[in-house]
């Protein structure tokens, strides 16, 4: 037998999704193949702290930074550390290079592009988006912006900075209402897990709203939205559908699925919250011809953000008015590059319903991302 692959697997992190990202982190180790591969846990405190091995799993068995950084123990000294541009990490009494992370960090300082860009510093191969998908899939402005140049369709919308805001909220309102029609959505244009995320009716919810979402980030995305075609257009709700992505240069697409929220929308609380009675309906209920365009549509999105390895991608169905003779339109919601990834997330479900077990999707995962490591070699960065 060869040599097992040494892989990190890399979670917690800065980001208001750091839970979720323990949460994903444990569900890998858990079920990673260990005949196949030498697996390493890298823990990031909610400080910035990169931890130790020892420390890892105790940030996983719910340690806090605090206990974590006041004690003094034989694993604070198996640290990981950017050396000389070679990630390393301490394991056991010996240090040895990684071969490929796992980077499941969700959101800000993990998922967009950040990480990414220290890996490629350190020349280490590791899964899913690179710099550019990962920082246009972070970015929901940049994002609608490549959807538009690829001729996918998106919901209309209006971007605003937090310094417009704050300096004339009465000509950015006057600006939202001449573009949109209520409801509209108010969203930080960097954040994931819908933190942030507004729905707004009327006028006099709309500061509100823009105002919780300026904490979150400089861009603010104002969306008009989705209700159902014929005579239910501005009444009916629109259906929340996902499709997942795996691939590099030539991706694939899941089977569609589709989400019921128990709220208005699948918002924060919808997705994380244990006494959410939100639903996944895997396959949707769909046509084959809707599902076919959706599944297209999805591979078309991962490839417009330069997409790789992994990616979930969202949209929104109109509802449907059954009197009505032309079909319900479809919208590209956004790509999400690093998905919740525990064995109930619906990335791993949608690939489970699709045939693609959780253990053989981790491993497919590795090797796409070893994959895309070693394809980068053939690039020349000196003349």
């Amino acid at each position: 037998m060869g040599k097992k692959l040494r892989v990190g697997v890399l979670f917690g992190g800065r980001s208001g999704e750091h839970e979720v990202s323990l949460r994903s982190g444990a569900s890998i180790l858990n079920a990673i193949d260990r005949s196949k591969y030498e697996v390493v846990p890298i823990g990031i405190a909610k400080t910035g702290q990169w931890l130790g091995v020892g420390d890892s799993k105790a940030l996983l068995d719910g340690v806090t930074v605090p206990a974590l950084a006041g004690k003094k123990s034989a694993t604070s000294k198996k640290k990981v550390e950017t050396t000389g541009l070679t990630l390393q990490a301490s394991a056991a009494s010996s240090t040895a290079a990684l071969d490929v992370i796992f980077p499941v960090l969700h959101g800000t300082f993990g998922e967009d592009g950040t990480i990414q860009g220290m890996l490629e510093l350190a020349d280490v191969a590791y899964v899913g988006s690179g710099v550019l998908g990962s920082s246009v899939g972070m970015d929901k402005d940049a994002m609608k912006k490549m959807f538009a140049a690829a001729g996918l369709p998106i919901v209309k919308h209006v971007t605003l900075l937090r310094g417009e805001w704050k300096a004339s909220p009465r000509k950015c309102t006057k600006l939202i209402e001449e573009k949109l029609k209520y409801p509209v959505f108010v969203k930080p244009a960097n954040l994931g897990s819908s933190v942030g995320i507004s729905k707004v009716r009327e006028r006099k919810e709309l500061a509100k709203a823009m105002d919780e979402a300026a904490q979150f980030d400089r861009k603010i995305v104002i969306e008009e939205g989705v209700s159902g075609n014929g005579k239910l257009r501005g009444k009916g709700k629109a259906r929340e559908l996902e499709i997942a992505v795996l691939g590099n240069d030539d991706p694939i697409a899941s089977v569609v699925g589709e989400i019921v929220p128990d709220r208005e929308f699948y918002d924060y609380e919808s997705k994380y919250d244990s006494t959410s009675t939100s639903e996944p309906v895997i396959p949707a209920k769909i046509t084959k011809a809707q599902a076919k365009q959706l599944r297209q549509m999805a591979i078309d999105a991962f490839k417009s953000c330069d997409c790789s390895g992994l990616a979930r991608v969202d949209f929104l169905l109109e509802a449907a008015d059954p009197a009505s003779k032309n079909p319900p339109k479809i919208y590209l919601n956004e790509v999400n590059t690093m998905p919740g990834f525990t064995s109930i997330s619906m990335y791993p479900k949608l690939w489970e319903a699709t045939g693609v077990s959780y253990v053989e999707l981790i491993d497919r995962l590795i090797a796409l991302g070893v994959e895309r490591h070693d394809e980068r070699k053939a690039t020349s960065f000196t003349k």
